[in-house]
Order: structure tokens, then sequence, then C-alpha cells
């Protein structure tokens, strides 16, 4: 699929059922800024629905006003042609898997599953988003390490909900056998929360909280670009991982905020940021940094800021995990 100037106009014929032929159509070398894109939250697809609404910008002005389901195919059919095969064949599959549990799983609580800011958020994080300044920001964290930001984010009802619906899912995949997909190769137990519907709600949560925030906190990663996610939740404990190794994430930032539960332990530990060159260098003096989880309580970090987690030694403890990429 070629690119052509934005001052082209797209002069292809329709087919019998008034849908522009798509084999024949180019894109746009520069967004159409006028045009307000068709959002995508709600269908299955292999890429981030921000990325459709992106790139619908770029379509020729005879597609601009197709259905929206054509649009997604035929932009799904150009990232796809970008895509290694063997890569195009692991999303393919990904993409069932995911279909196979939405189709499944009934949720326990619906109202998780689109953001209603007066339910989830405490009224000071959300009184500094709303104001959107940098001083608004600081009020309401602290930074007890360069680079690390700690600040409350989430109700105690919130909290309790989300580990309500984990423990839902945990217990259909148990009755059913469902053999899921873990967050990460260093954790045997959590849950993907992207992979049984949360994805939407964790988009919104990265756009519209964690994506300013970044913008002024992280700007020199691309903090005001972020705009995909892998989101979610770990177990520690009795019958669960016990600690995590020492690692950086796959991330440009990463949110980390416990649920909660009863326990002991589980410290996370902080080194110091590194490139992957320098990844297992020393540590200064001045880059250690020791947190004690609160439920509720966010960490906002550089995902290659080095660091691990205590063993939890008593009870369990989840923390709900958002990394956020560009």
């Amino acid at each position: 699929m070629s690119l052509h100037g934005s001052d082209r106009r797209d002069t292809s014929s329709a087919g019998g059922n008034g849908m522009v032929a798509a084999a024949s159509l180019r894109l746009r070398l520069n967004p159409n800024k006028e045009h307000k894109p068709d959002g995508y939250e709600d269908l299955q697809l292999d890429f981030s629905p921000n990325i459709f609404s992106s790139l619908e910008r770029y379509l020729p002005p005879s597609m601009l006003n197709v259905p929206r389901d054509d649009k997604a195919k035929f932009m799904r059919e150009i990232l796809l042609k970008y895509l290694p095969l063997g890569e195009r064949s692991r999303s393919q599959k990904h993409r069932e898997y995911r279909q196979k549990i939405i189709e499944n799983y009934q949720p326990l609580h619906r109202e998780l599953y689109s953001v209603n800011s007066a339910t989830f958020f405490v009224p000071s994080f959300l009184r500094a988003i709303n104001d959107n300044t940098e001083q608004s920001f600081r009020s309401i964290m602290s930074e007890p390490s360069p680079g690390i930001f700690i600040f409350d984010i989430f109700q105690t009802n919130f909290c309790e909900l989300l580990l309500s619906e984990i423990e839902n899912f945990e217990k259909w995949v148990t009755e059913t056998k469902f053999r899921i997909m873990r967050p990460n190769t260093m954790n045997k137990y959590g849950a993907v929360l992207d992979d049984f519907g949360l994805e939407t709600m964790l988009d919104k949560l990265m756009e519209g909280f964690i994506r300013p925030l970044s913008r002024v906190l992280f700007a020199e990663v691309g903090g005001a670009t972020l705009d995909s996610h892998h989101g979610f939740v770990v177990e520690y404990g009795k019958d669960r991982d016990v600690d995590l190794g020492f690692h950086v994430d796959d991330s440009e930032v990463t949110l980390n905020v416990c649920l909660g539960k009863q326990f002991s332990g589980g410290e996370l530990f902080f080194r110091g940021i590194r490139c992957e060159k320098h990844v297992n260098t020393g540590t200064h003096s001045e880059e250690i940094f020791d947190y004690s989880h609160v439920p509720g309580r966010a960490v906002l970090h550089r995902g290659r800021h080095r660091h691990g987690a205590r063993a939890t030694t008593s009870g369990n403890r989840v923390n709900l995990l958002l990394w956020c990429r560009r």
C-alpha cells in the first residue's frame, strides 16, 4: 500500500455495493486534522484501538464515510503487511484466544469495564488531573527518589471490586480448565486484564489520566505520546509467587498500584535507571530506594528504572500493573 500527497484526490470507482474498491486506494501522506475519527474500542482487533483512530485520519476522502467495520478491515490489512509472517500468525492466534475468553467469560462487575472517574479515583487525584498543570500534579505526590512518584489514586471500593472480578475470572479458569497466558515470563500467577475485556477501560486510564502525568514527569521518554499498554495483575504470597527478581519493564512508563488484601513484606526495591547495555552495572547510594505497598496508592516510574520485589512473607498481595508504551 503506497502513500500519496494530501492534495491528491482519490478518484477510484465504487463497487456494486457502493464501497470503494479497497485494492486501488492509497493513504494520504498527511492526516486530515479536521476529520473526527470513529472509536474502535469495542472491536476485537489485532492492534490498539488508538492506532485505528489515528490511522483513520490518513484514509482517502472516499473512505471516510464508509461503515466503520469496512474502515477497520481496510486499515487492519495495511497494518498486517508490516508484520513479519511469524508475528502475523501469533497476532491472529492471540486474537482468537481473546475472542474465546470474551465469548465465554461472564463479568461479575460490569461497571469496571468502562471508566467512571467519580467511583474509580480519589478526589485529590481527580482534582489534579482536571487542573492539568505540573503544579497540580506535584501537589498530590511525593518524589522520594529521582524519577519515582508516589500518590493516592484509587478508591477502596474500586480496589475491592477489581479484586472480586479477578477472583471471579480465576474461578472461571479453574472450573473450565481454560489455559490462560500469564502476564510475563517472570510471574507464574496473575492474569492479563486486557485479555478478559478490560482493555478499553485501561486504554482510557492511560489516555486520560497517566499520559497527562507522563507528559510532565517523563517527557524525556515520550510521555506525551504514550499510545498503547499492557495491563495485568500479579499475585504474591501463600500458594502464589513469593518475590520478583531484579529487572526492568518492557515499557516507557510503568504504573504500579497495590489493590490490597492482608500481607506482610513484598517491598519494591529500586536501583537506578540504566540502558540495555548497562542494565547490570553497580548501584550508587543515591539510587537505592525501598517502597512499602499501600492499597490504592500508585508508584509511577520509567520502565528502565531497575527494580524488584522482596518476598511477601505472609498473607496475599495483588498489584495492578500498567506498562505504558509508545
